[in-house]
C-alpha cells in the first residue's frame, strides 16, 4: 500500500517543495495551508504521517497535535522556526513525535521520516465511533444523536473518550479518576457514578438499561457500542 503523507504548512513555498519531493519517491500527499484543513483531511484520509508547523492562520500546530491525538496515534513531525525549549517542549507535550527546526535539510527530514514510519504501528483507527444509538467524532470532541449535538461538559467528554477508545476493554475506576481528575482523587468513587449516570441520561436511549456504557461493579466501566 502507499503511504499518505499530510503536510501542514502555511507557506506556500515549502508545501510545493515538499510535496514534490515526497510524491518523487513515491509517497502520496495531502497539503493543508491551515490547521483546520489539517484535521479535516486527517479525519477524511487517515495520513500514515503527518509533518506540521506550528505558526498557522487559525488554530495554531499545538491545537493540531491535541486534535489529532483525540483519536489517532499517527507519527507527527514538527516543522518549525521556532528554537526555543519552551516550543519544543510544548509540541512533545501535546504528542508530537519528532522536531525539526527551519530552515531544515531534506535528506535529513526524509530520514527523519521514515525512522518515524518505522516505529509506528498500524492501528486502523477511526476518527468517527458510531453506534446505534449516538456517533462520537473524536477529532471535533463533539457527540450527536438522531436529534443533533448532544451537549457534554468538558468532564463528561474526558470519561466518555477515554472508554469509546478502548471499546470492550474495562476501565478501573481507579484509571478513570486518575485520567480525569488526577492522582489525587483515586479513591472518589462517587464521582464516577455522578458522571456516568449523567452521560446515560444524554446518550442511553434507557438509561436504567445501559446499552453501551457498562458497570463492572467494585471494578469500572466499559463501552460496549450496540449493534446497528
Amino acid at each position: 500500500m502507499t503511504t499518505r503523507i499530510l503536510v501542514v504548512d502555511d507557506e506556500p513555498q515549502i508545501l510545493r517543495a515538499l510535496g514534490t519531493n515526497l510524491k518523487a519517491r513515491g509517497y502520496e500527499v495531502d497539503l493543508a495551508p491551515t490547521g483546520e484543513a489539517a484535521l479535516t483531511l486527517a479525519a477524511r484520509h487517515h495520513p500514515d504521517l503527518v509533518i506540521l508547523d506550528l505558526g498557522l492562520p487559525g488554530i495554531d500546530g499545538i491545537e493540531v497535535i491535541q486534535g489529532l491525538r483525540g483519536w489517532t496515534r499517527v507519527p507527527i513531525i514538527v516543522l518549525s522556526v521556532r528554537e526555543g525549549e519552551r516550543d519544543k517542549v510544548a509540541a512533545l507535550d501535546a504528542g508530537a513525535d519528532d522536531y525539526v527546526t527551519k530552515p531544515f535539510g531534506m535528506d535529513e527530514l526524509l530520514a527523519r521520516l521514515r525512522a518515524a514510519l518505522r516505529r509506528a504501528e498500524p492501528t486502523g483507527e477511526s476518527a468517527e465511533v458510531v453506534t446505534a444509538d449516538f456517533t462520537v467524532d473524536l477529532a471535533a470532541k463533539r457527540v450527536t444523536n438522531a436529534q443533533g449535538e448532544v451537549r457534554l461538559t468538558p468532564t463528561e467528554w474526558e470519561i466518555v473518550e477515554i472508554l469509546v477508545r478502548n471499546p470492550g476493554k474495562l476501565i478501573t475506576q481507579r484509571q478513570l479518576l486518575h485520567e480525569v481528575w488526577g492522582p489525587q482523587y483515586s479513591s472518589e468513587t462517587n464521582y464516577l457514578r455522578v458522571y456516568m449516570a449523567q452521560i446515560r441520561r444524554k446518550l442511553e436511549p434507557d438509561p436504567s438499561h445501559p446499552r453501551s456504557f457498562h458497570t463492572e461493579a467494585g471494578m469500572g466501566y466499559r463501552f460496549d457500542p450496540p449493534g446497528d
